[in-house]
């Protein structure tokens, strides 16, 4: 039944016209979530496939480490069944594959390959600090050399050792040449390509030169569209320098998750276009390359953040091919979920609003009604990024918290703040849900709003100081902040700028605005997850400089 209200004596119907406000802005939310969505998932087309049975891959590095299964760990052993249900499956793609170590089992691959049939290797030796541990592979790898002379067709005789600072370029030619004289294979060492240019000496000891060349990583990060190109030319440079031997691209590829480094964006499409464009060049150029890596590696996390795990061309869980033959290559292969679960929590949000007010003798303005569209629409839109980040940049049950915390602080915050905006309560201060209890008024929505603004806060502030101290390998939570912000920042402006503005939440805005501004120079205007994240923090900064100690009214 519709509410009447009496103004200046007369009485005027104003509940359908409070209805289809909502109702009208809800459709254009779930229309421009549909609409975001179905954008992001378009997927790419590339000339060739990146991964194609009927043109195999060169070679791949390969590592069997699944799950919790880490080489940081002594005691993890690989069980040989486990490496030959991935070299029978690596078979299908390529005929070679390159291997790092012969601890943790690894010196079961030659043997391995060998039953499997149609495999070679090339033979890594790990090299560190630990002389006598050097020894030990140095003698393992020339016995197995002598032991599958049709398998293993060359030794790598320590990888990226120079890079480390772990071993002096006198030592490392020493061992290089003591490899050489005790096995009918070509030997090399596998560096990234400046520090061939810096240790020349080594060019005289090997049989040909192998180098790193990963786009990604370079101090100078190149976008994935230029990483073919760059490729080419650092060979090119590289084969000026070294006349004479082979140059073999030894690690080269794109991560498919990760943070942004200046312009190089992490992502599915890209990894695939960048895997596409170096094997098309190598066959036409007619080089050789080994691609890093087979399976993803979670356990590369610890050392390289979410990038680091994730240079697979199969997945480290399901052990599936990314990009099969013949499939669309998305960057969301399941957005229609995320669309569908984005348009629920946008319906949930205007749900909550309406289902509120109906309990209120009063119609909200226009603009409440428009502030929790804005709010619904974000999150909807931004669920299943949040969500799929979530997923991928979680690693160990700490990250899980930490970034499911603050997900779940993006959810509830456009719930509960829709509640408050329609209902014209402001947010409230840290001093509300904390302070001292006398004379203070608590109520259920202030507890949940303020429990959740200092969750954001306090994970906001977390991250925006990693990104100062210790940036190289920290995630961009831009998805999951937005979608927490923009419903504060909303709400603040029903607070009323009198009374004194708290500490806490003004140390809180200077933390965060004082790092953005670090962030925004640092990670450069070429990295739009840097400049959104920025964006958010600034925002967040503003929305808790606006706060003031007054007690959130009932």
């Amino acid at each position: 039944m519709a509410r009447e209200q009496v103004i200046d004596g007369a009485s005027r119907r104003t509940e359908p016209i409070s209805l289809r406000t909502p109702l009208a802005l809800l459709l254009v939310s779930l229309g421009a979530i549909a609409a975001v969505w179905w954008w992001l998932a378009t997927p790419i087309t590339l000339a060739r496939a990146p991964i194609d049975p009927a043109d195999k891959v060169q070679c791949v590095s390969y590592a069997p480490f699944r799950g919790e299964q880490s080489p940081l760990n002594a005691w993890t052993h690989i069980e040989a069944d486990q490496i030959e249900q991935d070299l029978r499956q690596l078979k299908e793609i390529t005929d070679c594959v390159r291997t790092y170590s012969m601890e943790n089992g690894l010196d079961q691959v030659p043997a391995i390959a060998a039953k499997v049939g149609g495999l070679k290797v090339l033979q890594g030796i790990w090299l560190s600090s630990n002389r006598a541990k050097n020894f030990e592979q140095v003698a393992l790898a020339v016995r197995l050399t002598k032991e599958y002379p049709d398998i293993i067709t060359s030794v790598i005789v320590g990888n990226e050792v120079l890079l480390r600072g772990e071993m002096t370029t006198a030592d490392l030619v020493s061992f290089i040449r003591a490899v050489k004289v005790q096995v009918r294979v070509p030997v090399t060492y596998a560096d990234v390509w400046e520090f061939w240019l810096r240790n020349r000496e080594v060019y005289e000891a090997v049989d040909f030169v192998t180098i790193h060349i990963l786009p990604y990583w370079e101090d100078v990060p190149v976008r994935a569209k230029f990483a073919a190109a760059h490729v080419e030319q650092i060979r090119e440079r590289m084969a000026v320098a070294f006349p004479g031997k082979e140059i073999l691209i030894g690690e080269t590829g794109w991560p498919s998750e990760g943070r942004m480094r200046e312009g190089a964006l992490p992502s599915r499409t890209n990894q695939a276009r960048v895997v596409s464009e170096i094997l098309s060049l190598a066959k036409a150029q007619k080089f050789r390359v080994n691609l890093i890596e087979s399976y993803d590696q979670p356990w590369k996390r610890k050392l390289e953040g979410t990038a680091g795990g994730y240079w697979g061309l199969y997945d480290s869980v399901r052990r599936n091919l990314k990009y099969p033959p013949g499939e669309p290559i998305s960057n969301f292969p399941y957005w229609k979920w995320y669309m569908g679960a984005g348009m629920g929590l946008c319906a949930l949000v205007f749900a909550v609003a309406i289902i509120t007010l109906r309990r209120r003798p009063w119609t909200p303005r226009f603009s409440t009604w428009l502030g929790v569209a804005i709010s619904a629409t974000t999150a909807g839109v931004l669920l299943g990024v949040g969500a799929d980040k979530v997923y991928y940049e979680s690693y160990g049950w700490g990250g899980w918290l930490h970034w499911g915390a603050l997900l779940a602080a993006g959810i509830l915050s456009p719930i509960f703040c829709a509640q408050a905006l329609v209902i014209g309560r402001s947010l409230p201060t840290f001093l509300d849900l904390l302070g001292p209890s006398e004379g203070r008024k608590w109520s259920k929505l202030t507890a949940v709003l303020g429990l959740t603004l200092a969750v954001t806060a306090v994970i906001a502030a977390q991250t925006a100081l990693a990104f100062v101290f210790d940036p190289r390998y920290h995630d961009f939570p831009y998805a999951a902040l937005t979608m927490a912000v923009v419903p504060f920042a909303i709400l603040m402006l029903n607070r009323p700028q009198i009374g004194v503005r708290p500490i806490a939440e003004a140390v809180f805005a200077g933390v965060l605005a004082l790092s953005a501004a670090y962030v925004l120079f640092n990670e450069g205007r070429d990295n739009w997850q840097s400049l959104w994240t920025c964006a958010m923090y600034l925002l967040f900064a503003l929305t808790l400089w606006r706060a003031r100690a007054e007690q959130s009214q009932e």
